[in-house]
């Protein structure tokens, strides 16, 4: 089985880290030590995989900003991670000239062009620096891996390849051109990352297929020129692909619309929807206290607290899928283990004597000794469990927050009515004007869900009286004008997505956490359990990975950059089920279709599924990037 992309990405990283050469298991010699210089883009590439301390074990004794103000080290090596731009040339030549470090190994996020090189090259000529430039390569890392099985293409300038700018009305074919190429460059390096050359499907007629037909150029491109490939020899790892492809399939943001704005109820998606959470680090806000301030003194600064999630946190691995009753039971559990362990190493501390001297203590000395050696080595592993408990109570509690002022747990259950067009038990006129329900942005999330999956747009007199309201309840429009020319194309291209027959099903009051010793005061919070459904991306999904004939994509293109003569068909070569697939969203995807994804492939036995997208908003976001597109 192929090693996930996340440990692809990393490896690559300590390659680059250790000089370009692979790091040596299992040696004890002190590493040499090094700086690290990158640029944001660097920086954001490797913060989710590479903790400080993991830093420091390689060698890194300082890691800079390529456009702080650095101080001459002039007896160390200096690793740069940076992306090729004209900036970042001249600064690197501006270090040549100042003799910052005692050798240069230059990395470039993503290819340099033959004019940027000799730009370096001629100011390391001029520097009298050419034989501290050691090495320079091309990594093609420029994508940013979050799980084993999710990326995002950027995080900085992501404003350039946002929904919003794809489909901006007024755009340029050059700009749209740029768009393409950008994203096009991220996935080619994805794919040299992971070693393997993918079967490409897509729609027609949108950017997904832009997408596609670049990419399939730029793949062929490199595997013409044999000498040059990326995709030959050694880089492949050991046959891992050798007997199958995988399958990535291009969709366009365009095709679901109702997802990205739907209130979620995974533990994940739920802490995107409504908290800071940024390449895997929450960023909670501390209230300062709301006692009564005396006249006229400033109120007291909040405290920003940040967690990080990462794959070694084992409750995070196993909970940010589950629905958030479950996972504020789990917390719960977690912390009465963990009270029990604790109680146990201060009973040992007692019997060990340590409060004063009674024969008893004395005499059970010998049996407690084992006992005590092994309290005394589970304590760095008990302090870490309990770091992982609080930052779980924290995170959690901050979510329960949001749920029962805004009522969450409502809009989730009548959205996923709406979207399984089951039937509604309230009025959506009385969610909207209830003042206590949520907040101006979750009523337009909640209308404009319900104006994309209606059947028929409602009548002129009906939408006038929901605008009133919406109005009434302080929501900005400017998204449902630019959504209601959407839906008027997307009738004329296409049916409307369909989201499988999910639902919910509420599941009693929380049993367990309604205990009155839970951290979590659940009263009036739905249990809500969820049904396994495929939303429109996993069902395209699903057809194209088992060769399914269905309408929805047999009419979606085929390429296979390894075919000698690019064909223009639709019709598979391959006849045989895929066992890998990627899916990415051009124009931006969210934790909800990502989750989706991800209990699809454990459903299916064998398969593996990655999910990339542009760029990952959640609602908020995306709500904002639709009313800018709706603004005349």
């Amino acid at each position: 089985m192929a090693t996930s992309i996340r440990e692809k990405q990393t490896a690559a990283l300590r390659r680059m880290l250790n000089f370009n050469v692979p790091p040596l298991k299992n040696t004890v010699t002190e590493p040499v030590w090094k700086v690290l210089i990158y640029d944001r883009f660097g920086q954001d590439i490797i913060s989710p995989l590479l903790a400080v301390k993991e830093l420091r074990d390689m060698g890194i004794t300082l890691h800079l900003l390529l456009h702080s103000d650095r101080d001459s080290i002039p007896d160390v090596p200096a690793i740069y991670f940076v992306m090729p731009t004209e900036e970042n040339i001249d600064r690197i030549c501006q270090d040549l000239r100042n003799q910052l470090y005692e050798s240069y190994y230059l990395n470039f996020i993503s290819a340099i062009s033959r004019s940027k090189l000799e730009d370096i090259a001629s100011a390391a000529l001029g520097a009298n620096a050419v034989t501290q430039v050691t090495k320079v390569f091309d990594q093609y890392l420029n994508f940013i891996t979050l799980e084993d099985d999710m990326f995002v293409l950027c995080n900085q300038n992501k404003e350039l390849i946002s929904y919003h700018a794809i489909n901006k009305p007024d755009i340029m074919d050059t700009d749209m051109e740029a768009i393409m190429d950008t994203i096009v460059d991220s996935l080619f390096c994805f794919f040299v990352t992971l070693g393997a050359v993918p079967i490409i499907r897509c729609p027609r007629g949108n950017a997904a297929e832009m997408v596609a037909v670049k990419l399939d150029k730029k793949l062929r491109e490199n595997l013409r020129d044999a000498r040059n490939s990326l995709f030959t020899g050694d880089t492949m790892g050991a046959g891992q692909f050798s007997f199958q492809r995988p399958l990535i399939v291009l969709a366009d943001r365009n095709l679901d619309l109702a997802t990205p704005l739907h209130h979620s109820w995974t533990y994940q998606a739920l802490i995107h929807d409504v908290l800071d959470f940024h390449l895997n680090r929450v960023t909670l806000e501390e209230g300062a206290g709301s006692e009564a301030l005396p006249a006229g003194a400033r109120p007291k600064k909040k405290n920003k607290r940040i967690y990080d999630l990462t794959a070694a946190d084992k409750f995070w691995q196993k909970h940010k899928g589950s629905p958030f009753p479950e996972v504020a039971e789990s917390v719960q559990q977690e912390l009465d283990t963990y009270r029990a362990q604790e109680d146990e190493v201060k009973r040992l501390k007692s019997i060990m004597g340590l409060e004063g001297e009674d024969e008893g203590a004395i005499s059970m000395l010998s049996d407690n000794t084992a006992k005590l050696t092994s309290a005394v080595s589970s304590l760095p592993e008990l302090l870490e469990k309990k770091r992982l408990i609080d930052l779980h109570t924290n995170v959690a509690t901050a979510v329960l927050d949001h749920i029962k002022t805004r009522k969450l747990d409502l809009y989730f259950e009548y959205e996923e009515k709406l979207m399984s067009k089951s039937t509604l038990d309230k009025s959506l006129l009385d969610i909207i004007s209830d003042p206590d329900a949520g907040t101006p942005e979750d009523k337009i999330r909640l209308f404009l869900i319900f104006y994309i999956t209606s059947q028929q747009p409602p009548s002129e007199a009906d939408l006038d009286q929901y605008k009133k309201a919406l109005m009434d309840a302080g929501c900005d429009l400017s998204p449902l004008s630019y959504i209601k020319q959407w839906k008027a194309f997307t009738k004329m291209a296409a049916t409307p997505a369909n989201y499988g027959n999910s639902g919910v099903k509420p599941m009693g009051l929380f049993s367990m956490v309604m205990n009155t010793g839970s951290q979590f005061v659940m009263e009036g919070v739905k249990n809500l359990v969820l049904k396994q459904h495929n939303l429109p991306v996993t069902r395209i999904l699903d057809n194209l990975m088992d060769m399914k004939s269905n309408p929805e994509t047999d009419d979606y293109r085929y390429f296979d950059p390894k075919m000698l003569r690019g064909s223009e068909s639709s019709i598979p070569r391959n006849k045989n089920p895929f066992q890998e697939a990627i899916v990415f969203v051009v124009g931006g995807g969210n934790y909800i279709e990502y989750q989706n994804l991800v209990d699809y492939a454990k459903a299916k036995q064998g398969k593996r599924v990655l999910y990339g997208c542009s760029e990952l908003f959640n609602a908020a976001q995306f709500v904002k990037q639709l009313s800018q597109l709706g603004q005349k």
